[in-house]
């Protein structure tokens, strides 16, 4: 247990977040900190009243104390799954938008199958450090290329070009990818590359010139409904307004080349903690396959498997 607090005071810098996470009170985490650095004859850590920071023989022991740790959550999950009740802090990054529209709708329920469990959710549609963030769990579009995280496949990222009828009838519907020169176009934060199919099955691509640039993808969906334009999409963020007609696909012709992923992002170990493995497989089992978001718009889809 003092080798688990001091790798938790590593991860989060700070001994009241280490203390919260593992049910202790700050007073009670630094003195049994102090009891353990004194057991060893070492200082492995530099305290402030904001962080804790290591100290040279903290950053040699931590490998060895986080090996231990990791060796006897696997010795325990040998016993049974069962026997691991998921408890503690969970922290998890995910886009703000997505984890609006399609986490925060199903905690409640993943809460009441976990009371011993705390989340703590970060949403933010910044990339996040996930190491220097201490988070546990994050949901991404792109998948990370860092060997300590394990990568695993959510859903589809699927995109379609929408506007408003409103729009369509007042501005006409474009003809090619080269017809968006002459629209607005309203783009979500920097993906301003729009990439096509073209009718002989070649990627086309645009670099748009938008009219309106924002960098939260509700906010450039309730943009198109509003009249304002043209805008590219995630099905999952403009799959209520296809579906009532609000909007509508603006180039049909062109379906629009989706090659992103959104991905779960966990730290790689032999035996993942029981916290970390209830989160991930949920959030699977809550969106693998078709995405709910996605049935229904086949039509809108011609590029879906």
């Amino acid at each position: 247990s003092d080798l688990n607090l001091f790798v938790r005071i590593a991860q989060l810098r700070s001994i009241s977040a280490a203390a919260r996470d593992l049910d202790l009170t700050p007073a009670a985490a630094s003195a049994r900190l102090a009891t353990f650095e004194r057991k060893l004859g070492a200082r492995l850590l530099h305290r402030t009243t904001r962080k804790a920071t290591l100290t040279e023989d903290g950053l040699a022991f931590l490998p060895h104390a986080e090996q231990v740790v990791f060796a006897a959550e696997a010795a325990r999950a040998a016993l049974g799954r069962e026997q691991a009740t998921p408890r503690g802090t969970l922290r998890v990054a995910a886009p703000a938008s997505f984890a609006r529209m399609h986490i925060v709708p199903g905690l409640a329920d993943f809460c009441r199958q976990y009371p011993e469990l705390s989340l703590d959710l970060r949403i933010s549609d910044s990339i996040v450090d996930l190491v220097e963030g201490a988070f546990d769990v994050a949901v991404r579009y792109a998948e990370l290329r860092d060997s300590s995280f394990v990568a695993r496949r959510l859903a589809p990222d699927r995109r379609v070009l929408v506007a408003s009828p409103d729009y369509i009838a007042r501005r006409g519907q474009p003809k090619t990818p080269d017809d968006l020169a002459e629209h607005d176009c309203l783009v979500v934060g920097t993906l301003d590359l729009w990439t096509f199919r073209g009718q002989d099955a070649k990627p086309v691509e645009r670099r748009i010139t938008p009219s309106l640039r924002i960098n939260d993808g509700s906010a450039v969906r309730d943009a198109a409904c509003a009249g304002l334009g043209i805008a590219l999409m995630a099905t999952w963020c403009a799959t209520d307004e296809l579906r009532s007609g609000s909007l509508v696909p603006a180039l049909p012709d062109y379906p629009l080349v989706s090659t992103q992923t959104l991905w779960s992002l966990y730290p790689s170990s032999r035996e993942l903690a029981p916290k970390v493995r209830v989160f991930v497989d949920w959030l699977v089992e809550r969106f693998e396959g078709q995405p709910y978001w996605d049935r229904g718009l086949e039509k809108f889809l011609e590029d879906s498997p």
